[in-house]
């Protein structure tokens, strides 16, 4: 009789203090892929990898889209990856572009762009650019922690305030409260506004699932200190994972209505690609007893999916679970005055910088 060899199982994963993500999941564009298997010796978790900051060459910075579903059609991120390490994050996969993982490699393999001011200055002052809101860190944040270290967002926020730009920004930190008196003068010229994310009030979930980022209380100072300084501010409850947050959607409307916040907006929780993955380890590290639950409410609103990549779908969902989040969400911006847009921003402001010459100026 012959015995088959039972196959590797992999090791079962723990938590890394201080990180959204316990594994190392290959790029998903490599031509080999490593697999892990249990062979009996313990595995030194006691401390996380340390961030590394690497030089990303950029010859252009602004980024354009057609996306029909949102509300710009370009945008500057001034980094690749994010320190933050949110476990839900959708843009963990962009990594993977790279040749590395959106696991562990996104939070801690970080890349800035020294180059970008100056290539923004060229770029607004091109004979054909034409001016519309552009948004700051959409992809990942553009004030994460490594922004202390650089400033290289600052630079940017510069440029474009001197050249009187539409701005547009969303932000998990406190350190844009560095920017207030750039964020000010913009403000009184009708050109910036400012959507804090808060995911949940309770610090203890916030802690584990977004472990880098600025605790719930923290943000809601931020939005207090914004809207005094005259900035336009709103509240993103972003993402809402059902079965896990979805019950705070009022609770953390009402807090942010109270900090100053104009205006509100929700985002369903998007897990593409290695993100699906990579989210359900994190619930099953965090939350085993109601992992099966959150990620079944998950797909009750994908179309029995992980995920719906489809435009129209991919940020609010389907199904009467999906309509309900969206009635709720309806009631309580109408109840607090949340639910009345920002007057658009003003574009016809625009000075474009001078060009760089150099072979100098004649005159």
């Amino acid at each position: 009789m012959s015995i088959q060899p039972s196959s590797p199982t992999p090791p079962q994963r723990r938590p890394l203090r201080g990180r959204g993500s316990a594994s190392v999941p290959d790029s998903r564009f490599l031509s080999w892929q490593r697999s892990e298997a249990d062979d009996g010796w313990p595995r030194d978790e006691a401390s996380a990898p340390r961030t590394q900051l690497l030089v990303d060459t950029a010859r252009h910075v602004i980024t354009y889209n057609q996306s029909p579903d949102i509300s710009f059609d370009r945008s500057i991120n001034p980094y690749r990856g994010c320190e933050h390490g949110c476990a839900y994050c959708f843009a963990r996969p962009s990594h993977a572009w790279l040749g590395l993982s959106p696991g562990l490699d996104f939070e801690t393999q970080l890349f800035w762009k020294p180059d970008a001011p100056g290539c923004l200055a060229d770029e607004l002052a091109h004979p054909a650019y034409r001016p519309a809101p552009l948004a700051l860190g959409v992809n990942t944040d553009a004030w994460q922690p490594v922004e202390r270290q650089t400033g290289l967002t600052r630079q940017l926020l510069q440029i474009l305030a001197a050249c009187r730009h539409p701005v547009s920004t969303i932000t998990k930190s406190s350190l844009i409260e560095r920017d207030i008196d750039l964020l000010a003068t913009m403000a009184k010229l009708g050109i910036v506004k400012v959507m804090v994310s808060i995911t949940t009030l309770d610090a203890n979930l916030a802690r584990r699932l977004e472990p880098r980022a600025a605790s719930p209380a923290r943000r809601l100072e931020t939005l207090r200190k914004l809207s005094e300084a005259g900035i336009p501010t709103g509240v993103m409850f972003a993402p809402l994972i059902p079965g896990l947050n979805d019950h705070e959607l009022e609770t953390v409307l009402n807090a942010a209505a109270a900090a100053g916040a104009r205006s509100a907006g929700w985002v369903l929780v998007r897990l593409p690609h290695e993100v699906g993955e990579l989210f359900q380890e994190w619930l099953e590290c965090h939350v085993p007893d109601r992992a099966a639950r959150v990620m079944s409410l998950i797909g009750q609103t994908r179309g029995g999916q992980t995920y719906d990549a489809r435009f129209g779908h991919r940020m609010r969902g389907q199904g009467p679970l999906a309509s309900l989040y969206q009635q709720r969400m309806a009631v309580a911006t109408r109840r607090l005055g949340l639910a009345d847009p920002h007057p658009p921003l003003r574009s016809d402001l625009f000075t474009p910088p001078r060009r760089s010459n150099r072979q100098g100026e004649l005159f």
